[in-house]
């Protein structure tokens, strides 16, 4: 029956997403370019603030390479003192005392170059980590502020609205199981979150949304609706027109939802509903504030 669907998730966002870029009105490009644009700027610093985070680490393990360096020259100073102390202990026989000076000499010279070396390699290092490290704090502390700062953006600057009407074919059911109806005729669709596919709305970003439906008949019986978020029912509406001619019911709601969650509605098994070119039953909702 034209106007419904069997309730299911779609596969491809992507696809989604082109096929409702295409959909976007021409006075909403400049608005759907501005929030791509934003979008690209945030992946861009993030990966910026990955690059120097990653430097940072690069500075630390040669910060632990230095002070690995260190340890080493500490442990073969003290295998030379105590090769002194043996030297010391051979000079009081004095035919080893002229070698053992020798030796000493030898030692104590070998030993003050390996003394200058690492403390100009010490040296070295700590420079190098005095002037880069404050730099590197500096701008990763301010990529991370760009970031957020342009997340509260975005979240602020979205506009979420649609309006869509069910049918232009009469009348949809009954049926024999429960369907998601699928408003077809899109009216209004700000920030194309609304699916006129398969009739789900889904929420771009966390925030309070308010949303509200009519729905109407002419002939005598049920006319109702489930409106669901995700999978959990919200709210049943249910009217009995007993006396024929046209009847409606209405309602709406303001629900907080997570970025993803998904909106619709459905008709209960053995209800049926009507619309045509005069929009009799319409499915709309907006976001009121991000959260």
């Amino acid at each position: 029956p034209r106007g419904f669907r069997m309730t299911s998730r779609v596969q491809n966002d992507h696809k989604d997403d082109v096929r409702m870029q295409a959909d976007i009105p021409p006075d909403l490009a400049v608005l759907w370019d501005e929030l791509q644009g934003l979008k690209d700027l945030v992946l861009s610093l993030k990966a910026a603030e990955v690059g120097q985070r990653q430097s940072l680490r690069n500075m630390e393990s040669r910060l632990r390479d230095g002070e690995m360096e260190v340890e080493q020259q500490r442990h073969s100073m003290e295998g030379l003192a105590e090769t002194l102390s043996q030297y010391r202990k051979e000079m009081i026989n004095p035919a080893l005392r002229t070698e053992a000076d020798r030796k000493l000499i030898v030692v104590n010279t070998d030993l003050s170059k390996k003394v200058e070396k690492l403390e100009e390699q010490s040296k070295d290092v700590f420079s190098a980590l005095a002037l880069e490290l404050p730099f590197l704090q500096t701008r990763l502390r301010a990529s991370e502020l760009t970031v957020e700062q342009l997340r509260r953006k975005s979240a602020d600057d979205q506009k979420v609205a649609f309006s869509a009407g069910l049918t232009d074919s009469g009348p949809v059911g009954p049926f024999d199981e429960e369907r998601t109806l699928i408003f077809s005729k899109v009216i209004t669709d700000i920030g194309n979150a609304y699916n006129q596919t398969t009739g789900v709305f889904r929420a771009p970003v966390r925030g309070l949304y308010f949303f509200s439906f009519t729905a109407a008949d002419y002939q005598k019986g049920y006319m109702g609706l489930h409106l669901y978020r995700n999978n959990l029912p919200i709210i049943f509406n249910l009217d009995l027109n007993d006396h024929g001619g046209y009847a409606s019911t209405s309602n709406g709601v303001a629900l907080q939802l997570e970025a993803g969650d998904e909106v619709r509605l459905s008709l209960p098994a053995s209800y049926r509903l009507y619309d045509d070119v005069r929009n009799f039953s319409v499915f709309s909702g907006f976001l009121l504030f991000a959260i």
